[in-house]
C-alpha cells in the first residue's frame, strides 16, 4: 500500500524508461501496462486519492529482454505448448525467469529509476508492482498472475524487485493463464509501478457488483486490519459488508487473530491482534457507505463494474488499484428504466456459446419473437408474461417441464417481488400449456406431407438463389425468411410435435399413476420413424461400413490434418468408394455442425475432418451392419414395452379403457415424436444455402477491396452487410477487430438461465432431498442406470470414445448425434426433457441426466461414475 503525500517527483520521462503516474491515463496501456494505466486514470478522478509514484515502462522491459540470452528461442518453445502440459511449462518458464534474474539492469535504466527514487529520500519504502499489458483489461483481468512486492526499502532493493516483476511475467500460472486465454506471449510486455508505502489501519477490496450473484445494485466490501496482503493470501478471514441503496444491508465481522504489517527495514510480517480488537469491525458502517460511494464514482468513470483495492490511512481512503470485473455477464440494454427478467434462448436451443453478429441477426430474422442481446447470446424478456394473471402459471408450467432450473430461478424472482409485480388484470399474452384437447390423431401421412413440403421448399430456394447477386441477393434472402418462418411456425407442423410432447407427458403421468412405472415413455420412443437427427448418427455407421474393408483408406484418414482430404482420397486403394460414401453423407447432413443455429459456424461440409474421429471410432468399435442392427433392436424394445404396458393395463379395473387410451397415446408418440427434429433440420439446411450465397458475395467484396477477408462478414449484422453490398463502402477494419475481440471475451463467460436487468444471474436449484450423499443432481430424461468411464468432452471433433463410455459435456445439439451410437450414457450441464440430447438419448436407449450444473468441472475425465437416468442423479465412484 502506498502514500499519496510522498514527495515523489512530478512528471518526469527519462529516455522513455520512466513515466510519472500523473502523465499516464488509460490510453497508455501499451507503455505502462494495465495496472499503471488504471492508476494514472484513477488519479484524474476528482475526490479519488491515488498514491503517487512512477512507472518503469514496457520500453525498458523490451530493451532488457533483447539482451537476455536465448529469450526469443525460449518464447518460441513456450508458445507451442499445451496449457495442460504442466511439466514443460514449468521447465521453460523457469529457464526464462533464470535468464532475466541473471541479467543486470542496464546502467542508464538503473540511473533513471534511481533518480526518481532520490526525490523521496534514500530510506523511503515502496510498493513495487507488476503491470503487464495484458492485465486489467475489459475482457480478462489477469488478476494475481504477476507479482507485487511491498515495503521495499532502498534503491538497490527496488531495482532487484523491478527485475523480479519482469520475471513474474513468466511464472507457471501466468504462462498457463495466457495459453488458456489465447494471449500471445510476444504481444505481452511488462511495466512496473513503483509507489510509496503507507501504514494502513485497514485494507481490502470492493466490488461494485455482487461477485456471487452479479447484481449491479449491490456493492460488496471485504476488509482486514493492516495490509491487504493478508486477505489476498488467505491468511485471515475478512469482515464482509453488503451495501444497497446507500446503506449497509448485511455484515459479517470476522475474528481477527492476525494482521500483516510493514516490517522495519523492509518486507512484511505477521503480527498478533490485541484481544480487545479481534472482534471489532475493521470499518464502521459510515466508512463502508463512504467507500461504496467512492466505488460508484470510480465505476461511473470507467463505465463498467469494478474490482477495487483500497486502504484506510488516518481515516482517509486511498485507492491502490481498480480493474474491470471480467466475470460478470453483460445486461441487455434498455432505456425504460424498468425492471426486466430474461430467459436464455441458448439453454433451450442447446447452444450456450456466443453467436457471431451475423448469426445473432439471422436468428432474430428467423423468429417472430423479439429478443434481447447480451454477451453474444439471446434472451427473451418474460417480464410481461410473469406479470400476467393468466399467462404466468401456464408459462411456469411449460418452463418447469422443460427445465426445472429455469422455473425455480423465475419463482425466486417472483417470490422476492422486487422486479415482477403481482399479476394485474391486464393480460399481455403468453404461451399456453398444451393439453389433450389440442392433440391430433396419429397420422403418418401428415408427417410425410410436411417433410415433403419442406424438401420442395429447400429445393426451390437452392435453385432460385443462384439467379441473385449483389443487393438483389440480400433482398431475396430477406424475402425468403418469410418462407422459412412459414415452415417453422406452420400450424399443422406445431400440432405434430406438440401432440408428441403432450403424449409423452400423458404417458409419464398415467403410467406412474396406474402402474407405478417411472419414465415409461423413454423406451417407447426408441427407433421411431422420421427422426432425421438419430438417422444421421446411424448413417455414419454406414459410412464406417463402406470404409472398413480398405485398410489403406483407414490409414490415410488417420493421418488427415486438414479439410481438403476428400480431393486426394480417390487416389488411395479403395478411396473412391470411401469418397462417395462420405460425399453422400455430407450431401445429406453437411449443413450440420456444433452450434448450428449460428450461421457463422463452420458446417461439416466446410470442415469434414471434424467427422473423422467419430468415423474412425465406428470402424474400430462396431461390426458391419451395426446401424441397422441398433435401429431394429430399439424398435423391438419399444414394441415389447408397448405390449407389456397394454397387457398390464388390461388387468386393471377399467383396464380396457385405460389400455385403449394408452394405445392411442403411444401411436401419437411414435408417429409424431421423430418429426420434432425436422423443422430445425430444415432451418439449418436453409441457413447453409444462404451462407454459401453470402460467402460468394463476400468474395466479390474482397476482390473489390471493400472487405479484407470473406469471413469478416460474420462480424457484421445482416443489415450492415446489406448496406455494404448496396453502397460498396469499405468496411471499417477496426470495427471488425473490435467485434472479434468482444466475441473472444464473450467465449469466457457462462450465460445464466435467467438474468435480471440488475445483472443478477440466477441458476435455479432442484430442491430435492431424496438423493444419495454427494450425488450430483440433474434432470432425469432417459431411464436406466449405467456405470462406466466418464469422458469429459467439450469439443466433438476431439471426442475419443469407446463403447461403454459415459459422455460428460456442457451441451449437445444435433451435431453430437454421431457419438451417441458409441456411448452408454449421457450427462450434460444444459438441457431439458425435450431438448436434443434428451430426445436422442431416449431414441437410442441411453440413460441420461441433463442440467447437472458444473458437471464438466466436478467430474474428471477417466473417473468411474454411475448415471441414474431414472431418478436424475450422478454418483462419482473414483
Amino acid at each position: 500500500m502506498v502514500d499519496v503525500d510522498s514527495g515523489v517527483a512530478t512528471a518526469v520521462s527519462l529516455g522513455g524508461f520512466v513515466l510519472d503516474l500523473e502523465e499516464v491515463d488509460r490510453s497508455r496501456i501499451a507503455e505502462v501496462g494495465g495496472k499503471g494505466a488504471h492508476l494514472g486514470e484513477l488519479s484524474r478522478i476528482a475526490g479519488v486519492a491515488v498514491p503517487a509514484g512512477f512507472c518503469v515502462t514496457t520500453e525498458a522491459f523490451r530493451r532488457v529482454m533483447a539482451e537476455v540470452p536465448a529469450f526469443e528461442e525460449r518464447l518460441d518453445r513456450l508458445s507451442g505448448l499445451d496449457p495442460d502440459d504442466r511439466d514443460a511449462i514449468a521447465a521453460i518458464s523457469a529457464e526464462i525467469r533464470d535468464g532475466i534474474g541473471g541479467h543486470p539492469v542496464p546502467d542508464d535504466l538503473a540511473a533513471a529509476i534511481t533518480r526518481s527514487l532520490a526525490r523521496a529520500g534514500e530510506d523511503a519504502a515502496y510498493a513495487v508492482r507488476s503491470s503487464a499489458t495484458a492485465e486489467d483489461l475489459p475482457t480478462a483481468s489477469f488478476a494475481g498472475q504477476q507479482d507485487t512486492y511491498l515495503n521495499v526499502v532502498g534503491a538497490a532493493a527496488v531495482l532487484e524487485h523491478v527485475r523480479s516483476c519482469w520475471a513474474s511475467l513468466f511464472t507457471d500460472r501466468a504462462v498457463t493463464y495466457r495459453l488458456r486465454q489465447r494471449v500471445d506471449h510476444r504481444t505481452t510486455r511488462m511495466a512496473v509501478v513503483v509507489q510509496r508505502m503507507v501504514t494502513p489501519d485497514a485494507s481490502g477490496v470492493l466490488f461494485t457488483a455482487d461477485p456471487v450473484t452479479s447484481n449491479r445494485n449491490v456493492i460488496s466490501v471485504e476488509a482486514v486490519l493492516g495490509l491487504g496482503e493478508a486477505l489476498v493470501s488467505g491468511l485471515v478471514n475478512a469482515d464482509s459488508y453488503t451495501v444497497r441503496d446507500g446503506a449497509v444491508v448485511d455484515r459479517a465481522v470476522a475474528v481477527k487473530v492476525r494482521a500483516v504489517r510493514a516490517a522495519p527495514g523492509g518486507g512484511t510480517r505477521e503480527q498478533a491482534v490485541d484481544s480487545e480488537q479481534q472482534r471489532r469491525p475493521a470499518l464502521t458502517d459510515a466508512q463502508v457507505v463512504r467507500l461504496a460511494a467512492l466505488g460508484r464514482r470510480i465505476e461511473a468513470h470507467f463505465g463498467s463494474p469494478q474490482d477495487i483495492e483500497w486502504c484506510l490511512v488516518d481515516g482517509e481512503f486511498r485507492i491502490v488499484q481498480s480493474r474491470p470485473i471480467t466475470t460478470l455477464f453483460p445486461v441487455p440494454e434498455t432505456d425504460d428504466g424498468d425492471g426486466h427478467v430474461y430467459v436464455s434462448v441458448g439453454h433451450q436451443q442447446m447452444m450456450t456459446d456466443p453467436m457471431t453478429p451475423l448469426g445473432l441477426s439471422v436468428w432474430q430474422m428467423t423468429t417472430p419473437r423479439p429478443m434481447s442481446e447480451a454477451g453474444g447470446r439471446l434472451f427473451v424478456d418474460v417480464t410481461p408474461i410473469l406479470a400476467s394473471p393468466t399467462a404466468r402459471e401456464a408459462f411456469l408450467e411449460v418452463a418447469g417441464r422443460s427445465d426445472p432450473l429455469v422455473r425455480d430461478a423465475l419463482q425466486t424472482v417472483i417470490d422476492r417481488g422486487d422486479l415482477v409485480q403481482a399479476p394485474s388484470g391486464e393480460d399481455p399474452g403468453g404461451p399456453s400449456v398444451s393439453g389433450v384437447s389440442t392433440m391430433i390423431d396419429a397420422d403418418p401421412d401428415l408427417v410425410e406431407e410436411l417433410i415433403a413440403g419442406s424438401r420442395a421448399s429447400l429445393a426451390a430456394v437452392a435453385r432460385e438463389i443462384r439467379a441473385h447477386h449483389g443487393p438483389d441477393l440480400l433482398d431475396f434472402i430477406v424475402e425468403d425468411f418469410g418462407e422459412l418462418r412459414r415452415l417453422l411456425f406452420d400450424r399443422r407442423s406445431s400440432q405434430v410435435f406438440t401432440t408428441a410432447m403432450d403424449a409423452a407427458w400423458w404417458l409419464g403421468e398415467h403410467m406412474r399413476d396406474w402402474l407405478g412405472e417411472e419414465n415409461a415413455a423413454d423406451t417407447l420412443t426408441q427407433s421411431v420413424p422420421n427422426n432425421v437427427t438419430s438417422e444421421m448418427g446411424l448413417a455414419l455407421l454406414d459410412v464406417a461400413d463402406a470404409i472398413r474393408p480398405y485398410p489403406e483408406v483407414v490409414a490415410f484418414l488417420r493421418g488427415v490434418t486438414d479439410d481438403d482430404f476428400l480431393d486426394a482420397l480417390p487416389e488411395v486403394a479403395g478411396g473412391r468408394a470411401a469418397h462417395d460414401a462420405l460425399r453422400s453423407y455430407l450431401d445429406s447432413y453437411g449443413m450440420r455442425c456444433v452450434g448450428e443455429i449460428d450461421i457463422g459456424r463452420p458446417r461439416w461440409s466446410e470442415r469434414p475432418a471434424a467427422l473423422l474421429p467419430v468415423i474412425l471410432g465406428n470402424i474400430e468399435n462396431f461390426e458391419p451392419g451395426a446401424g441397422r442392427q441398433r435401429f431394429g433392436q430399439g424398435r423391438q424394445e419399444a414394441w415389447d414395452k408397448e405390449r407389456d404396458l397394454l397387457v398390464r393395463l388390461s388387468a386393471l379395473p377399467d383396464g380396457e379403457r385405460k389400455a385403449e387410451e394408452t394405445k392411442a397415446m403411444i401411436d401419437r408418440l411414435r408417429t409424431f415424436i421423430g418429426y420434432r427434429e425436422y423443422p430445425k433440420f430444415g432451418m439449418v439446411s436453409r441457413y447453409l444455402i444462404y451462407k454459401r450465397a453470402l460467402l460468394g458475395e463476400a468474395e466479390r467484396l474482397v476482390a473489390d477491396g471493400v472487405l479484407r477477408d470473406r469471413d469478416d462478414i460474420f462480424s457484421l449484422r445482416f443489415d450492415e452487410l446489406h448496406d455494404v453490398v448496396r453502397t460498396g463502402q469499405v468496411v471499417d477494419e477496426q470495427l471488425i477487430r473490435d467485434r472479434k475481440e468482444a466475441f473472444a471475451g464473450y467465449r469466457t463467460l457462462t450465460p445464466p438461465r435467467v438474468l435480471t436487468s440488475d445483472g443478477e444471474a440466477l441458476t435455479g436449484a432442484y430442491r430435492r432431498d431424496d438423493l444419495p450423499a454427494d450425488a450430483l443432481v440433474g434432470l432425469a430424461v432417459s431411464r436406466g442406470t449405467v456405470e462406466g468411464r466418464a469422458r469429459v468432452v467439450l469439443d466433438m471433433s476431439e471426442a475419443d470414445l469407446e463403447p461403454g463410455d459415459i459422455l460428460v459435456t456442457a451441451f449437445t445439439d444435433p451435431s453430437w448425434s454421431p457419438v451417441f451410437v458409441t456411448i452408454d450414457a449421457l450427462v450434460t450441464e444444459v438441457g431439458g426433457l425435450m431438448t436434443h440430447g434428451a430426445v436422442i438419448a431416449r431414441e437410442y436407449g441411453l440413460p441420461a441426466v441433463v442440467g447437472v450444473q458444473g458437471a464438466t468441472r466436478l467430474i474428471r475425465d477417466g473417473q468411474r461414475i454411475r448415471v441414474n437416468g431414472t431418478n436424475g442423479y450422478v454418483e462419482i465412484h473414483s
